[in-house]
Protein backbone atom coordinates (compact mmCIF):
# COMPACT_ATOMS: atom_id res chain seq x y z
CA UNK A 1 0.00 0.00 0.00
CA UNK A 2 1.24 3.48 -0.88
CA UNK A 3 0.08 6.53 1.06
CA UNK A 4 0.92 10.17 0.30
CA UNK A 5 0.22 12.66 3.05
CA UNK A 6 -1.04 16.18 2.42
CA UNK A 7 1.28 18.42 0.33
CA UNK A 8 3.09 15.34 -1.07
CA UNK A 9 0.09 14.09 -3.05
CA UNK A 10 1.25 15.23 -6.50
CA UNK A 11 4.57 13.40 -6.28
CA UNK A 12 2.80 10.44 -4.66
CA UNK A 13 0.35 10.17 -7.56
CA UNK A 14 3.24 10.17 -10.06
CA UNK A 15 5.02 7.42 -8.11
CA UNK A 16 1.82 5.37 -7.88
CA UNK A 17 1.33 5.65 -11.64
CA UNK A 18 4.83 4.30 -12.25
CA UNK A 19 4.08 1.39 -9.93
CA UNK A 20 0.73 0.66 -11.59
CA UNK A 21 -1.10 1.45 -8.34
CA UNK A 22 -3.52 3.99 -6.99
CA UNK A 23 -2.74 5.83 -3.77
CA UNK A 24 -4.39 4.14 -0.79
CA UNK A 25 -7.09 6.49 0.54
CA UNK A 26 -6.69 8.06 3.95
CA UNK A 27 -8.30 10.83 5.98
CA UNK A 28 -6.53 13.88 7.39
CA UNK A 29 -8.26 16.34 9.71
CA UNK A 30 -7.08 19.52 11.36
CA UNK A 31 -8.99 20.74 14.41
CA UNK A 32 -9.74 24.27 15.52
CA UNK A 33 -6.95 24.30 18.10
CA UNK A 34 -4.31 23.19 15.57
CA UNK A 35 -4.28 19.51 16.55
CA UNK A 36 -4.62 16.96 13.78
CA UNK A 37 -5.17 13.32 13.02
CA UNK A 38 -4.77 10.99 10.05
CA UNK A 39 -6.02 7.45 9.50
CA UNK A 40 -6.08 4.93 6.65
CA UNK A 41 -9.48 4.27 5.09
CA UNK A 42 -8.60 0.66 4.16
CA UNK A 43 -7.46 -2.20 6.33
CA UNK A 44 -3.66 -2.39 6.50
CA UNK A 45 -3.48 -5.60 8.54
CA UNK A 46 -0.58 -7.73 7.36
CA UNK A 47 0.29 -5.31 4.56
CA UNK A 48 3.55 -3.60 3.61
CA UNK A 49 2.90 0.13 3.76
CA UNK A 50 4.95 2.94 2.22
CA UNK A 51 4.21 6.48 3.40
CA UNK A 52 5.42 9.39 1.27
CA UNK A 53 5.93 12.74 2.93
CA UNK A 54 8.60 15.34 2.13
CA UNK A 55 9.60 17.34 5.22
CA UNK A 56 9.95 20.90 3.95
CA UNK A 57 8.48 23.98 5.60
CA UNK A 58 5.87 26.25 4.06
CA UNK A 59 3.46 28.92 5.32
CA UNK A 60 0.54 26.53 5.86
CA UNK A 61 2.58 23.79 7.58
CA UNK A 62 5.95 24.08 9.28
CA UNK A 63 8.59 21.37 9.20
CA UNK A 64 7.55 20.46 12.75
CA UNK A 65 3.91 20.12 11.69
CA UNK A 66 4.80 17.77 8.86
CA UNK A 67 7.15 15.71 10.98
CA UNK A 68 4.55 15.14 13.70
CA UNK A 69 1.90 14.22 11.12
CA UNK A 70 4.23 11.67 9.54
CA UNK A 71 5.27 10.15 12.87
CA UNK A 72 1.67 9.92 14.10
CA UNK A 73 0.53 8.29 10.86
CA UNK A 74 3.32 5.71 10.98
CA UNK A 75 2.33 4.85 14.56
CA UNK A 76 -1.33 4.63 13.47
CA UNK A 77 -0.45 2.11 10.74
CA UNK A 78 1.56 0.02 13.19
CA UNK A 79 -1.34 0.08 15.67
CA UNK A 80 -3.61 -1.08 12.83
CA UNK A 81 -1.41 -4.19 12.43
CA UNK A 82 0.52 -3.22 9.29
CA UNK A 83 3.19 -5.81 8.61
CA UNK A 84 5.85 -3.16 8.06
CA UNK A 85 5.97 0.58 7.43
CA UNK A 86 8.54 2.33 5.29
CA UNK A 87 8.73 6.13 5.45
CA UNK A 88 9.60 7.57 2.04
CA UNK A 89 10.93 11.05 2.77
CA UNK A 90 12.39 12.65 -0.37
CA UNK A 91 13.60 15.69 1.58
CA UNK A 92 14.55 14.91 5.18
CA UNK A 93 14.49 18.01 7.37
CA UNK A 94 17.00 18.36 10.23
CA UNK A 95 19.51 16.08 8.45
CA UNK A 96 22.09 18.87 8.07
CA UNK A 97 22.67 19.06 11.82
CA UNK A 98 24.57 15.79 12.16
CA UNK A 99 27.43 16.83 14.46
CA UNK A 100 28.40 19.35 17.13
CA UNK A 101 30.02 22.48 15.72
CA UNK A 102 29.62 24.66 18.83
CA UNK A 103 29.81 23.87 22.55
CA UNK A 104 26.61 22.12 23.76
CA UNK A 105 25.28 21.89 20.20
CA UNK A 106 22.44 19.45 19.48
CA UNK A 107 22.94 16.48 17.16
CA UNK A 108 19.47 16.81 15.70
CA UNK A 109 19.77 14.04 13.11
CA UNK A 110 20.27 11.50 15.92
CA UNK A 111 17.25 12.83 17.80
CA UNK A 112 15.23 12.57 14.60
CA UNK A 113 16.26 8.92 14.25
CA UNK A 114 15.08 8.22 17.80
CA UNK A 115 11.66 9.67 16.98
CA UNK A 116 11.21 7.51 13.87
CA UNK A 117 12.33 4.41 15.74
CA UNK A 118 10.05 5.18 18.72
CA UNK A 119 6.89 5.00 16.58
CA UNK A 120 7.94 1.69 15.01
CA UNK A 121 9.29 2.75 11.62
CA UNK A 122 10.73 -0.33 9.91
CA UNK A 123 12.67 1.49 7.20
CA UNK A 124 13.39 5.02 6.03
CA UNK A 125 14.05 5.97 2.40
CA UNK A 126 15.44 9.41 1.59
CA UNK A 127 16.71 11.20 -1.50
CA UNK A 128 20.14 12.88 -1.56
CA UNK A 129 20.56 13.19 2.19
CA UNK A 130 23.07 15.81 3.31
CA UNK A 131 25.63 13.37 4.79
CA UNK A 132 24.95 9.71 3.90
CA UNK A 133 27.46 8.32 6.41
CA UNK A 134 26.02 10.33 9.30
CA UNK A 135 22.49 9.39 8.20
CA UNK A 136 23.24 5.67 8.12
CA UNK A 137 25.00 5.78 11.48
CA UNK A 138 22.20 7.72 13.20
CA UNK A 139 19.47 5.16 12.52
CA UNK A 140 19.06 1.64 13.88
CA UNK A 141 16.15 0.84 11.56
CA UNK A 142 16.87 0.00 7.92
CA UNK A 143 17.80 3.00 5.78
CA UNK A 144 18.00 3.58 2.03
CA UNK A 145 19.89 6.72 0.96
CA UNK A 146 19.12 7.31 -2.73
CA UNK A 147 21.17 9.76 -4.76
CA UNK A 148 20.43 11.86 -7.84
CA UNK A 149 23.72 11.36 -9.68
CA UNK A 150 22.36 8.96 -12.31
CA UNK A 151 19.16 11.00 -12.58
CA UNK A 152 21.00 14.21 -13.46
CA UNK A 153 23.62 12.49 -15.63
CA UNK A 154 20.84 10.92 -17.67
CA UNK A 155 19.08 14.26 -17.99
CA UNK A 156 22.19 15.97 -19.30
CA UNK A 157 23.14 13.28 -21.79
CA UNK A 158 20.73 10.43 -22.49
CA UNK A 159 17.73 12.40 -23.71
CA UNK A 160 19.78 13.41 -26.76
CA UNK A 161 19.30 9.91 -28.17
CA UNK A 162 21.29 9.17 -31.31
CA UNK A 163 21.51 12.74 -32.56
CA UNK A 164 24.98 13.87 -33.52
CA UNK A 165 26.67 16.78 -31.78
CA UNK A 166 25.85 19.25 -34.54
CA UNK A 167 22.13 18.46 -34.11
CA UNK A 168 22.01 18.96 -30.36
CA UNK A 169 19.39 21.41 -29.11
CA UNK A 170 20.44 24.59 -27.34
CA UNK A 171 19.66 23.16 -23.87
CA UNK A 172 22.57 20.72 -23.83
CA UNK A 173 24.58 21.73 -26.85
CA UNK A 174 27.45 23.34 -24.97
CA UNK A 175 27.81 20.38 -22.63
CA UNK A 176 27.70 17.60 -25.17
CA UNK A 177 29.86 19.17 -27.82
CA UNK A 178 33.63 18.88 -27.45
CA UNK A 179 33.82 21.56 -24.74
CA UNK A 180 35.72 20.52 -21.62
CA UNK A 181 33.55 19.87 -18.56
CA UNK A 182 34.28 20.15 -14.84
CA UNK A 183 32.14 19.06 -11.89
CA UNK A 184 32.64 21.27 -8.83
CA UNK A 185 31.34 20.89 -5.30
CA UNK A 186 30.43 24.27 -3.75
CA UNK A 187 31.97 23.13 -0.45
CA UNK A 188 34.48 20.54 0.74
CA UNK A 189 31.79 18.51 2.52
CA UNK A 190 30.11 17.63 -0.77
CA UNK A 191 33.21 16.35 -2.57
CA UNK A 192 32.19 12.68 -2.42
CA UNK A 193 28.76 13.48 -3.82
CA UNK A 194 30.24 15.54 -6.66
CA UNK A 195 32.87 12.87 -7.36
CA UNK A 196 30.20 10.21 -7.80
CA UNK A 197 28.31 12.49 -10.20
CA UNK A 198 31.54 13.18 -12.11
CA UNK A 199 32.21 9.45 -12.56
CA UNK A 200 28.74 8.75 -13.94
CA UNK A 201 28.75 11.80 -16.20
CA UNK A 202 32.20 10.89 -17.49
CA UNK A 203 31.01 7.40 -18.47
CA UNK A 204 27.98 8.78 -20.28
CA UNK A 205 29.89 11.53 -22.09
CA UNK A 206 32.69 9.15 -23.02
CA UNK A 207 35.44 11.61 -22.20
CA UNK A 208 37.33 13.00 -19.23
CA UNK A 209 35.54 15.29 -16.75
CA UNK A 210 37.65 17.14 -14.19
CA UNK A 211 36.80 17.71 -10.54
CA UNK A 212 37.08 20.58 -8.06
CA UNK A 213 35.65 22.16 -4.92
CA UNK A 214 35.33 25.58 -3.32
CA UNK A 215 36.16 26.14 0.34
CA UNK A 216 33.32 27.34 2.56
CA UNK A 217 33.14 28.44 6.18
CA UNK A 218 29.92 29.36 7.97
CA UNK A 219 29.81 31.16 11.31
CA UNK A 220 26.66 32.74 12.77
CA UNK A 221 25.06 32.48 9.32
CA UNK A 222 27.88 34.34 7.57
CA UNK A 223 29.67 32.61 4.67
CA UNK A 224 33.36 33.03 3.96
CA UNK A 225 36.14 31.32 2.00
CA UNK A 226 37.12 31.86 -1.62
CA UNK A 227 39.72 29.18 -2.43
CA UNK A 228 38.93 27.08 -5.50
CA UNK A 229 40.72 23.75 -5.80
CA UNK A 230 40.65 22.25 -9.30
CA UNK A 231 41.05 23.26 -12.93
CA UNK A 232 38.05 25.08 -14.40
CA UNK A 233 39.64 27.48 -16.87
CA UNK A 234 38.02 27.15 -20.29
CA UNK A 235 35.57 24.57 -18.96
CA UNK A 236 31.82 24.28 -18.64
CA UNK A 237 31.32 23.94 -14.88
CA UNK A 238 28.54 21.91 -13.26
CA UNK A 239 28.08 22.86 -9.59
CA UNK A 240 26.60 19.82 -7.85
CA UNK A 241 25.01 20.01 -4.38
CA UNK A 242 22.32 18.31 -2.31
CA UNK A 243 20.02 21.30 -1.81
CA UNK A 244 19.44 24.97 -2.52
CA UNK A 245 18.28 27.07 0.42
CA UNK A 246 19.32 30.73 0.16
CA UNK A 247 21.42 30.14 -2.98
CA UNK A 248 24.37 32.04 -1.52
CA UNK A 249 26.67 28.99 -1.44
CA UNK A 250 26.12 28.27 -5.13
CA UNK A 251 26.52 31.90 -6.14
CA UNK A 252 29.83 32.20 -4.25
CA UNK A 253 31.08 29.05 -5.94
CA UNK A 254 29.95 30.28 -9.37
CA UNK A 255 31.82 33.55 -8.92
CA UNK A 256 34.96 31.67 -7.89
CA UNK A 257 34.71 29.50 -11.02
CA UNK A 258 34.23 32.49 -13.33
CA UNK A 259 37.19 34.27 -11.70
CA UNK A 260 39.30 31.23 -12.61
CA UNK A 261 38.19 31.30 -16.26
CA UNK A 262 35.11 29.04 -16.43
CA UNK A 263 33.20 29.53 -19.69
CA UNK A 264 29.78 28.78 -18.15
CA UNK A 265 28.35 27.61 -14.83
CA UNK A 266 25.24 25.50 -14.28
CA UNK A 267 23.93 24.50 -10.84
CA UNK A 268 22.36 21.13 -10.01
CA UNK A 269 20.75 20.15 -6.69
CA UNK A 270 18.22 17.57 -5.60
CA UNK A 271 16.13 19.78 -3.35
CA UNK A 272 14.99 23.26 -4.36
CA UNK A 273 13.91 24.80 -1.06
CA UNK A 274 14.41 28.37 -2.33
CA UNK A 275 14.12 30.04 1.05
CA UNK A 276 14.41 33.79 1.81
CA UNK A 277 15.55 35.65 -1.33
CA UNK A 278 16.96 32.61 -3.16
CA UNK A 279 15.11 33.45 -6.38
CA UNK A 280 16.80 36.83 -6.50
CA UNK A 281 20.22 35.41 -5.59
CA UNK A 282 20.11 32.68 -8.23
CA UNK A 283 18.89 35.03 -10.94
CA UNK A 284 22.44 36.37 -11.02
CA UNK A 285 23.94 35.82 -14.53
CA UNK A 286 26.95 34.08 -12.95
CA UNK A 287 24.72 30.96 -12.96
CA UNK A 288 23.24 30.33 -16.38
CA UNK A 289 20.96 27.35 -15.62
CA UNK A 290 19.60 25.64 -12.50
CA UNK A 291 18.44 22.01 -12.32
CA UNK A 292 16.47 20.55 -9.39
CA UNK A 293 14.14 17.59 -8.77
CA UNK A 294 10.50 17.71 -7.68
CA UNK A 295 11.29 16.32 -4.21
CA UNK A 296 9.90 19.64 -2.95
CA UNK A 297 7.04 21.38 -4.81
CA UNK A 298 8.25 24.38 -6.75
CA UNK A 299 7.27 27.70 -5.21
CA UNK A 300 8.37 30.47 -7.56
CA UNK A 301 6.63 33.43 -9.09
CA UNK A 302 5.86 32.71 -12.73
CA UNK A 303 8.04 34.74 -15.06
CA UNK A 304 10.72 35.42 -12.45
CA UNK A 305 14.33 35.53 -13.60
CA UNK A 306 15.05 32.22 -11.86
CA UNK A 307 11.97 30.48 -13.26
CA UNK A 308 13.15 31.31 -16.77
CA UNK A 309 16.39 29.35 -16.31
CA UNK A 310 15.12 26.57 -14.05
CA UNK A 311 14.67 22.95 -15.13
CA UNK A 312 12.80 20.43 -12.93
CA UNK A 313 13.81 16.78 -13.29
CA UNK A 314 11.23 14.39 -11.86
CA UNK A 315 12.40 11.93 -9.21
CA UNK A 316 9.14 9.93 -9.38
CA UNK A 317 10.59 7.13 -11.53
CA UNK A 318 13.61 6.75 -9.24
CA UNK A 319 11.50 6.63 -6.07
CA UNK A 320 9.00 4.24 -7.65
CA UNK A 321 11.72 1.80 -8.69
CA UNK A 322 13.35 2.01 -5.25
CA UNK A 323 9.98 1.26 -3.60
CA UNK A 324 9.43 -1.65 -5.97
CA UNK A 325 12.83 -3.12 -5.17
CA UNK A 326 12.40 -2.67 -1.43
CA UNK A 327 9.05 -4.46 -1.58
CA UNK A 328 10.20 -7.28 -3.86
CA UNK A 329 13.70 -7.76 -2.45
CA UNK A 330 15.55 -6.17 -5.39
CA UNK A 331 18.93 -4.47 -5.26
CA UNK A 332 19.07 -0.78 -4.38
CA UNK A 333 22.84 -0.88 -4.94
CA UNK A 334 22.34 -1.83 -8.59
CA UNK A 335 19.75 0.92 -8.95
CA UNK A 336 22.16 3.54 -7.58
CA UNK A 337 24.90 2.38 -9.91
CA UNK A 338 22.64 3.19 -12.83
Amino acid sequence: MLFALEHSHVLGAAIAQQLGLTLTPHEERTFEDGEHKARPLRSVRGRSCFVLHSLYGEPSQSVNDKLSRLLFFIATLKDAAAKEVTAVVPYLAFARKDRKTQPRDPVTLRYLAQLFEAVGTDALMVLEVHNPAAFQNAFRCRTEALDCTSLFAAKLVDELGDRSNDQVGDLLGDLCADAAVAVVSPDAGGVKRAALFRQKLERRLGRSVTMGFVEKFRSAGVLSGELLVGEVSGRHVLLFDDLISSGQTLLRAARACHQQGATAVWALAAHGLFNTDAASVLSDPMIERVFITDSVPLRLTAGSALANKLEVVSCADLLAEAIRRCHEGGSIVDLMQG
